[in-house]
């Protein structure tokens, strides 16, 4: 199954909730893979932790190899190669790198928008992969909703974010639509939900109203996240008992029943 974090918005959580979710994944003994489209690198340092990555061993080198087929007989990057160990048993990653921003508008030129989906049709002894995205509609995102199977969509309970959904539902379509009949919205994820508070609530029942597939399973905001980041390890390793950790194994659970 290959899953794509994706929201048009900044600061919901994309990150966060893709490594979360591949290591409760790799916990249950899937060979699970983590690919990291972002430019800001999150999801690579939330699970290496804050070392620099070589650009010749991160999905950057997948999409420069992409550029030179037909110029030079190469077959293109192998992007098994490209997949890195994890410190947790059976997750994998292949990490960003800064270098992925000035490379988009060749990518572009050169329509090399399918690379991604065709190299990950050919990747073998992977049981689920979960790509974390820009938060932007690029070249990039769309390389992971082509190649992808669902798409969640984390939403952080703001009325701005709000109104952002509406038009990244109809992006979602055009995607589905043009270019990949099979992509299916798997569910919204509600985040940084509080429950006491009026707002969320009242933000919540008004998408389930319009008939959006919110998700039962919500994530509470918590401190723990912010030190998970710190130490480089998913809750389920940092705070296997915490709350946020059994709200993690919860979204996990529906997602995959």
């Amino acid at each position: 199954m290959r899953r794509v974090i994706f929201n048009q918005k900044g600061g919901v959580g994309k990150s966060t909730i893709t490594c979360n979710l591949a290591a409760i994944s790799a916990i249950e003994g899937k060979r699970t893979l983590v690919i990291d489209l972002d430019m800001q690198s999150n999801a690579s340092q939330y699970l290496l932790g804050a070392k620099e990555t070589d650009a010749n061993k991160s999905i950057v080198h997948f999409f420069k190899d992409s550029l030179s087929l037909g110029l030079f007989g190469g077959q293109g990057a192998d992007i098994a190669s490209l997949i890195q160990e994890t410190p947790f048993p059976n997750l994998f990653i292949i990490p960003a790198h800064p270098d992925l921003e000035p490379l988009q508008g060749r990518l572009e030129s050169r329509y090399k928008i399918f690379k991604l989906k065709e190299a990950l049709d050919k990747l073998e002894n992977i049981d689920d992969i979960y790509i974390d995205t820009p938060p932007v509609l690029n070249f990039y995102s769309q390389s992971a909703l082509i190649a992808a199977d669902k798409c969640l969509i984390p939403f952080d309970c703001d009325a701005f974010a709000k109104d952002a959904l509406y038009s990244l539902m109809q992006s979602l379509a055009e995607v589905k639509a043009d270019h990949n009949e099979k992509l299916e919205i798997e569910g919204i994820i509600v985040n940084q939900f509080q429950k006491q508070a009026n707002l969320p609530a009242q933000l919540v029942a008004e998408l389930i109203a319009a008939g959006h597939p919110v998700l039962k399973s919500k994530i509470s905001p918590s401190v723990k996240v912010r030190e998970s980041h710190t130490y480089a390890q998913p809750l389920i390793h940092y705070a296997p008992n915490h709350k946020l950790s059994e709200e993690f194994k919860a979204l996990y659970a529906e997602i995959t029943a």
